[in-house]
């Protein structure tokens, strides 16, 4: 506790900022890739559905990861999420999925631009493990997209 009262402070507002946009993002995915996982029927659930589980419990790992990292920093981590898109069938679900993801993508390079501006090295390497599993999940969803038929 004497070691989290220390560190508190250090991190700019600005830094804390971006870190609780990063919280509300990846509890928005989580939820939303959860339902998505749960409406998806026919051959299509056999083939995404475990897929969308898996990614969606990733994001819910993510937000305490950052939460944690927040906290650490003597911010308070958000509980309110961004706003849920689920889409109402399949192609509008992953266009919104891709969408979401490179707003991660984005923020998540700005977060580890600022981090390191301040000498936060540990914020930035974990943004760094946090983005590669970002650039995965836009690749996946990226790739569903291409196959659907138009």
């Amino acid at each position: 506790m004497v070691y989290h009262m220390v560190m508190a402070g250090k991190a700019s507002e600005r830094l804390k900022s971006l870190l609780n946009q990063a919280i509300a993002r990846e509890i928005q995915v989580s939820i939303q890739y959860m339902w998505q996982h749960v409406q998806t029927v026919g051959p299509v659930h056999v083939l995404l559905s475990g897929e969308l589980k898996k990614i969606a419990i990733e994001e819910m790992k993510h937000a305490e990861e950052i939460a944690e990292r927040l906290w650490y920093l003597g911010g308070t981590p958000t509980t309110v999420p961004d706003p849920i898109k689920v889409g109402k069938d399949l192609r509008e679900m992953i266009e919104q999925d891709v969408k979401d993801e490179e707003k991660a993508i984005t923020l998540y390079k700005q977060i580890i631009e600022v981090a390191n501006e301040e000498g936060d090295v540990t914020t930035a390497e974990i943004f760094k493990k946090i983005l590669k599993d970002e650039e995965e999940h836009h690749d996946f969803f990226t790739t569903v997209l291409e196959g659907l038929p138009s």
